[in-house]
């Protein structure tokens, strides 16, 4: 297939600046890369972080945004085995790794040091022809619907990671903050369907109507609560608390909270990162009551892949709203408003 030489791309060109909707030529795969004519992509909060260059983390300038894309592969190299011409794929935050390092060898590779990131130190899915390492890209179903699965690519399977990490078990309790958010739309799916109870944290109607449907059998409006830590405890079966909560909220406080109402030898696990943020809990009470207070990251590749199959499966169904490529600046006006429930996915021009 004769590819085109120029494409329609969403491009971040200096710091201070929005985004530019413009051509740019159809990058060509290295020997271990394929080349992804992307469909759909979704917006992470991720990438609006990227746009105001707000987090420690040097990137790339010009820049390409995007990591939530699903298309077809149209291209590969020469050295890049496992995925063939024609598959569907799924481009994610980690577009590469050394394969070599401790932690790649541990299965950590989102841990690399060499890490390319998609839409941050690599140009990323907000295109319609995407440069990804064979390695690192997720196969993905024909049977599977490329808008509905893109959500899934980074805010599925970092909050699946997450409640891996948390080590929560069937019958337990998690709480979501952010529950209404993109993440964390996906993250009560995941919960429920790994058996546990829902504790869903956020602000707002529409984002409760949203929660209860997704099944949260409790929700706390941070904007209505007058004591949010008895609220949360009281939410919960027991009263005790939740045994983890996932905080994939995009702001500091509900990062100092969790630890006044999480459970005794609960585990805390921030996913979300706030600009400037920092995690402060009370150290008496942290060790006598043994809490755990974690980090998770993106998961890894077989983490992807898991996270693909629960969706496969018929388990995970990501709201979403479909706009095209050329409305990007919107959606990022919208989520700097807090005004976005669930996830926007791009539309790639043909």
């Amino acid at each position: 297939m004769a590819l085109p030489k120029t494409q329609w791309a969403q491009v971040l060109e200096r710091d201070g600046e929005g985004v530019t909707y413009k051509q740019i030529p159809v990058p060509e795969p290295g020997p271990d890369e394929v080349l992804v004519n992307i469909k759909y992509s979704g917006v992470c909060h991720t990438d609006l972080h990227a746009v105001k260059g707000d987090w420690p983390l040097a990137r790339k300038l010009p820049l390409v945004g995007g990591h939530e894309g699903a298309g077809i592969v149209v291209a590969k190299g020469s050295l890049a085995t496992g995925i063939e011409i024609g598959d569907h794929a799924g481009v994610k935050w980690l577009n590469g790794s050394c394969l070599s390092c401790e932690f790649c060898r541990k299965s950590d590779e989102p841990l690399c040091a060499d890490a390319l990131l998609s839409g941050y130190t690599a140009d990323g899915t907000f295109q319609q022809y995407c440069i990804a390492k064979a390695a690192h890209v997720s196969k993905i179903p024909k049977h599977v619907p490329l808008d509905a699965i893109a959500p899934v690519l980074c805010a599925g399977v970092t909050v699946y990671k997450g409640l891996k990490e948390s080590g929560a078990r069937p019958g337990e309790t998690v709480a979501i903050v952010g529950a209404g958010g993109g993440l964390g739309s996906l993250a009560q799916q995941y919960a429920k369907a790994m058996g546990l109870h829902i504790v869903a944290i956020d602000g707002g109607d529409e984002k409760k109507a949203m929660c209860e449907e997704l099944g949260a059998e409790a929700y706390v409006d941070f904007t209505k609560s007058t004591d949010l830590v008895k609220d949360v405890q009281n939410a919960t079966p027991d009263g005790l608390g939740p045994h983890a909560v996932l905080l994939v909220a995009v702001n500091e406080l509900p990062f100092q909270q969790a630890a006044n109402y999480v459970r005794s030898r609960g585990t805390i696990v921030a996913i979300g990162l706030p600009a400037n943020a920092f995690l402060k809990a009370p150290v008496f009470s942290t060790v006598v009551r043994m809490i755990t207070i974690k980090g998770s990251y993106v998961g890894n590749r077989q983490d992807g892949d898991e996270a693909i199959d629960f969706f496969a499966r018929g388990l995970i169904k990501a709201p979403f709203k479909t706009v095209p490529l050329s409305e990007l600046g919107k959606v990022y006006e919208l989520m700097e408003q807090g005004k976005i429930a669930g996830r926007y996915v791009l539309e790639i021009p043909n």
